[in-house]
């Protein structure tokens, strides 16, 4: 597909639209490679991955589950049986998250910004091959660093939900971009 009919197709795809079909770890694989390609200032490559499939998966979202109920203060049942779903309901979850340069080279923003791009690379090429994704970033990424060995310096951005679908998804509209652009 060409490059610009793939970043117009690209659309987020929701856990509950996923079918049970796995995604390999080629694949996926393929997916972090293409996130390694985005452009870093300094070549600080800020952006890390833990990529979590089948038990992990689960685990991790029973962890988050739990600190739902334990941390918040207006809890819901439904909210936390939500929480859960997403997880049962993805093939894989990539949890996304930036180094900060050490010597703080650059501005923090930039390595943000940096990470953001590999995901849309990640995203680019999961659309390509047929496989829905959702970067959501919830409160509850604060408590990841609980869950995994984060290195100093490390944050989580969010969660990178994936899996197939079976059904097609709507055309999406934009506002024209001549509203957005000024010319000089």
């Amino acid at each position: 597909m060409k490059i610009n009919e793939l970043i117009k197709k690209r659309r987020s795809v929701f856990p509950a639209q996923y079918n049970n079909k796995p995604i390999s770890k080629d694949v996926i694989q393929q997916i972090v490679t293409a996130a390694n390609w985005a452009p870093t200032h300094k070549k600080t490559e800020p952006w890390r991955f833990k990529v979590l499939q089948e038990e992990a998966l689960l685990e991790f979202g029973e962890f988050l589950a739990a600190k739902y109920k334990a941390t918040t203060k207006k809890y819901s049942a439904f909210k936390e049986k939500k929480i859960l779903k997403k997880f049962e309901q993805s093939a894989c979850v990539i949890v996304i998250s930036f180094q900060r340069d050490p010597k703080e080279r650059i501005p923090e923003w930039e390595e943000i910004a940096s990470t953001a791009m590999a995901v849309q690379n990640m995203w680019l090429l999961a659309t390509d091959l047929g496989i829905g994704a959702y970067w959501s970033s919830p409160a509850l990424k604060e408590f990841t660093p609980e869950f995994f060995d984060f290195e100093e310096g490390e944050h989580c951005l969010g969660f990178f939900y994936m899996g197939y679908f079976d059904e097609s998804l709507p055309e999406d509209k934009r506002i024209p971009i001549d509203e957005k652009v000024q010319w000089f």
